[in-house]
């Protein structure tokens, strides 16, 4: 029996399927993860970035509400999130007027397009990510963004219990190995999210 069937015969990967109001979820999409002097540097992060930029230019298209986090911290202390620095030295990146912190030219918000702020790995932890949607009446959250067992991974788990349904599309994501991003694509399309091929949702994004 393979893995897939097994998981299947288990009660897991059921299809959510999507909602009548997509929202585009840009999660951590940061040189940080795109510079190969950076300590988080993922080596697929380029191709995910291209998957991100057509996402994100078929979701205006349709006009969708759009958004993007990035962590940010005061300082390389990273006071406002201790333990996750204690657990994670990396994200002295973060800090305030790091260049490694801003996202790239090309995914420059445009006015009206949601710009969040984090300091944990969920882009709904303490933020208004959640009313935001609510707001905007989305009840579908399309998800790509670094890294894809870090903070993509949480976002979707926390949309899933938000009430919404997570997207996560396959080709846009992208982690530092191979191993543990297709292992947490597999693990969230079986239990939190579909995952998504690019293709497809850039089909149901138009309608």
């Amino acid at each position: 029996m393979s893995l897939d069937d097994d998981y299947v015969g288990a009660g897991f990967s059921a299809r959510l399927g999507w909602g009548a109001r997509p929202a585009l979820l840009l999660v951590d999409p940061v040189v940080a993860y795109l510079s190969p002097s950076s300590p988080l540097y993922c080596a697929t992060a380029a191709d995910a970035l291209a998957a991100m930029a057509s996402l994100l230019a078929s979701a205006r298209s349709a006009g969708l509400p759009v958004a993007f986090t990035a962590v940010g911290f005061a300082d390389e202390t990273c006071s406002e999130a201790p333990l996750f620095a204690a657990k994670v030295p990396g994200l002295r990146v973060f800090a305030d007027g790091s260049p490694l912190a801003a996202l790239p030219p090309e995914l420059a918000p445009l006015p009206g397009e949601l710009v969040l702020r984090k300091h944990y790995a969920s882009a709904f932890a303490g933020t208004a990510l959640a009313a935001w949607l609510t707001a905007a009446r989305a009840d579908t959250v399309v998800i790509g963004g670094y890294s894809t067992s870090g903070c993509v991974r949480a976002s979707a788990v926390d949309a899933l219990q938000a009430g919404f349904r997570p997207m996560v599309v396959r080709e846009a994501c992208a982690d530092r190995a191979p191993g543990p991003h297709s292992a947490n694509l597999f693990d969230l399309d079986a239990k939190y999210a579909d995952v998504v091929s690019l293709d497809s949702a850039r089909r149901a994004i138009a309608g």
